[in-house]
């Protein structure tokens, strides 16, 4: 992380200088510059995100985009080529905080790399909205994200309702540095040590969220554990390359639960590869980032955390209109 830290006190002691001009934007509703908010301009706001690799992403950025539609405002949504990009991240928010936004959204591939640039845009009075991913810095206005250990802990009871209650259980996490993939370990992990004392954790592996690298170690774990009842992919990435690790291996009788959604996460539990996944609420996730943002803007007080909520669906509920309504291909 030192790396990452010393980009942005070299960005922040060259006054951004060293930085690009766009910063690899790769969309956005609209073109950056000027804060507005004020004599009857829209306020822009500047989005950040952890990527678009994945379509959870994707469903973000249109919800952010209707909603600043329909509230008028200006947006840009980018994001690193991989979320393994830390760095290129920083650079991102760095060139955010320099085109001086009415207001940011963020959400941290490292909750701790960006402290620094949180503190410089609260300098330039330029509030910032957390979404997915906490920060840990005082400086964000609110945080808009699932309640991450509060669904893990939801897999995690529907993983061990499937295998009885025991059994080896194998994690492949997509890192060890975001908030999400903290809270989606923890949380799985706690609830299986408080609740389900018959089933034994394998050691944690990380996949970067990358599908042929989590396919990789869901098959190196297969064949050191012949045995194993179970696999939790705890994001989009995680959970599509643990099924493709499965099929791949040959290996069968394995309950996969994952975390997101995706054409292929969906087809997998359609089909019965995958038992169930936990669905967040992304569309919702980037309204309320744009509504939190324009609160901001206008000085209203909001809570430190706003839930945007998270549903288990299988292929008894997928279909259903509540489901349906927040999954995404």
């Amino acid at each position: 992380m030192g790396k990452w830290l010393m980009v942005c006190a070299a960005s922040l002691a060259l006054g951004f200088a060293a930085c690009g001009d766009d910063g690899g934007e790769t969309t956005g509703g609209a073109s950056a510059g000027g804060g507005g908010g004020g004599g009857g301009e829209q306020p822009y706001i500047a989005i950040v995100s952890k990527g678009f690799q994945h379509q959870f992403w994707q469903a973000v950025k249109q919800g952010a985009e209707d909603e600043a539609k329909a509230k008028g405002a200006k947006i840009t949504f980018e994001g690193p080529p991989t979320e393994q990009d830390i760095e290129q991240q920083v650079t991102m928010l760095t060139n955010a905080i320099q085109k001086k936004p009415a207001a940011i959204g963020f959400a941290a591939l490292d909750s701790k790399a960006s402290a620094p640039l949180m503190e410089q845009a609260k300098s330039a009075n330029i509030p910032v909205i957390a979404f997915d991913s906490g920060v840990e810095s005082d400086v964000p206005v609110t945080t808009a994200a699932t309640d991450n250990k509060a669904a893990a802990a939801e897999a995690a009871k529907h993983m061990s309702e499937l295998i009885g209650g025991k059994g080896k259980v194998a994690l492949v996490v997509h890192d060890q540095t975001s908030r999400t993939g903290i809270e989606r370990r923890d949380g799985f992990v706690e609830w299986m040590k408080a609740n389900a004392p018959d089933v034994e954790l394998l050691p944690v592996q990380y996949g970067a969220g990358d599908q042929a690298k989590s396919a990789d170690i869901a098959k190196s774990i297969i064949q050191a554990n012949p045995d194993l009842k179970g696999f939790y992919g705890a994001n989009e990435g995680s959970a599509i390359g643990v099924v493709k690790g499965v099929e791949e291996s040959g290996k069968k009788g394995i309950t996969i639960v994952g975390f997101d959604s995706g054409k292929a996460q969906m087809d997998a539990i359609r089909s019965g590869v995958m038992a169930g996944a936990i669905t967040q609420n992304p569309v919702g996730m980037g309204k309320q980032l744009v509504d939190s943002a324009l609160a901001a803007i206008n000085g209203e007080q909001q809570p430190k955390v706003i839930d945007t909520g998270f549903y288990w669906y299988d292929k008894t509920n997928i279909d259903d209109p509540k489901i349906a309504a927040v999954l995404y291909e």
